[in-house]
């Protein structure tokens, strides 16, 4: 690898090691979320036989586990499951703005929250994903219809995640309307918003570019199963 590799190109790895440590699980320089927070883990840049050894530890023969967004190469004993195309949008002209109809969502919320993810499939959210950072929603009818919130925390970067809303709200701009607010709290603390999303996802992508982000980079995310018999 040339050059000094960007915090972004690993912001699992950085997060783990920074700003969410007290969430971290690890075995030598493999590090993941524990298993109710986020399935998100990290690895070095470039990962060693040792690291993959460590990983197979941390999780168990025969497991399937989430790849980190680094394109590497699985070592013999290792099975491709599934990969897919991603992009990485950073804030280059967003504005944000704190949204009065937002409320913060917490513990309590955690079994609407995962119904709504459940109906529209954002990406990962688990029982205690609410833990990593604000989550923001709009209640209409005191249901809760749309949210947002932060996951991924590198040192001095934010990501906005689980950005949804209920079909029967769609199209009103609720989603963005987070995303601007959960933004707004980002950049309070001096930090620079950041996401990903499907490379398929092109109607995302276009709101994204249109609300002021830019594309950063394009990634893979993917999962592998471990080997049957994991050595040290």
């Amino acid at each position: 690898m040339t050059g000094v590799p960007h915090i972004l190109d690993n912001p699992a790895y950085a997060a783990l090691n920074g700003p969410h440590a007290r969430f971290a699980e690890r075995v030598g320089r493999v590090v993941r979320y524990q298993l109710d927070v986020s399935p998100w883990l990290g690895m070095p840049e470039e990962p060693g036989p040792q690291d993959w050894a460590d990983l197979a530890a941390l999780v168990g023969p025969d497991t399937e586990v989430p790849l980190p967004a680094t394109g590497v190469t699985l070592p013999e004993g290792w099975t491709l499951v599934e990969r897919m195309a991603g992009v990485q949008f950073v804030d280059a002209g967003l504005v944000a703005a704190h949204d009065a109809e937002a409320v913060r969502l917490g513990p309590a919320d955690v079994p609407e929250m995962l119904d709504l993810v459940a109906r529209t499939r954002p990406g990962p959210f688990l029982p205690r994903t609410v833990e990593l950072g604000t989550y923001l929603g709009i209640r209409r009818g005191g249901a809760l219809v749309a949210m947002a919130g932060e996951r991924l925390r590198p040192p001095g970067w934010t990501e906005i995640s689980a950005v949804c809303t209920d079909p029967g709200h769609q199209g009103q701009g609720l989603a963005a309307r987070l995303v601007r607010a959960v933004a707004a709290g980002v950049r309070d603390r001096g930090e620079i918003p950041f996401l990903h999303t499907s490379a398929r996802n092109t109607h995302a992508i276009r709101v994204y570019e249109h609300m002021g982000f830019r594309l950063r980079r394009t990634t893979d995310f993917g999962a592998a199963r471990t080997p049957s018999a994991v050595g040290r």
